[in-house]
């Protein structure tokens, strides 16, 4: 069995067992991998030279880097995701910075290696932390609305592109959680409060408030430039 069914009053839930587990780390190492080959190839463009043995002599280094710095983005962003500023009674908490963390390879590396890492990064919070109502919700509330941080690749060359790809991505995870909000929460709408206007709200102040925070961190001078140095150092 992959997993267990909890049944609590009118509500079942879904909790991976230890082979459920298990699983699920796979298709972490296994996000992983293809985050990099992604990444691999973004960075070629950037970094190609005349001589195809220099670039092959150069591609294990790049590999073992790059797989690195995802790995760690995951590993730190999941660490933040438990530093709470503040906790919501019904889901969803804001967080310090954990979305920009994970937004960071998409920006060092790409579209396709953001979004295998943010995928990766949603297999591990249904890891540590699963709440499944159903295989529906499971997908969008941890593929898709954390994959969505991925897009931050999508402005990885592009002027002042950090705040662009962190704007995109926090309105792909936000879009994502509305929808999640809508149809499967709908019925914690609060008194008075339509499922789908309920959920455009609750989703907004706790991922938007997260975002203004971060984008005031971000343009901060000093973190700008150890962000540059950063990437500098994960495409070298």
């Amino acid at each position: 069995m992959l997993y267990n069914v909890v049944v609590n009053g009118d509500e079942t839930t879904y909790v991976p067992t230890a082979l459920g587990n298990a699983l699920l780390a796979a298709v972490i190492v296994t996000l992983l991998v293809v985050a990099i080959v992604f990444a691999r190839v973004h960075t070629k463009k950037l970094t190609e030279k005349p001589n195809p043995a220099a670039n092959d002599a150069k591609s294990g280094k790049l590999t073992i880097k790059q797989l690195g710095f995802c790995a760690m983005a995951i590993a730190l962003g999941t660490v933040l995701s438990y530093i709470k500023l503040f906790h919501f009674p019904w889901g969803g908490s804001i967080t310090l910075l954990s979305m920009l963390v994970i937004c960071l390879p998409g920006y060092f590396f790409g579209l396709g290696a953001g979004l295998m890492t943010g995928l990766a990064y949603g297999v591990m919070q249904l890891l540590i932390d699963p709440y499944v109502l159903s295989p529906l919700q499971l997908v969008v509330d941890y593929f898709l609305a954390f994959g969505a941080l991925g897009l931050s690749g999508l402005f990885s060359n592009a002027k002042n592109g950090l705040i662009k790809g962190y704007i995109a991505a926090v309105l792909g995870r936000y879009v994502f959680a509305v929808i999640s909000g809508w149809i499967f929460f709908g019925a914690y709408a609060w008194e008075g409060w339509a499922p789908l206007p309920y959920s455009l709200v609750y989703n907004g102040i706790y991922i938007f408030a997260e975002a203004a925070i971060s984008i005031v961190v971000i343009v901060m001078p000093p973190v700008k430039s150890a962000v540059g140095r950063t990437r500098k150092l994960a495409l070298e």
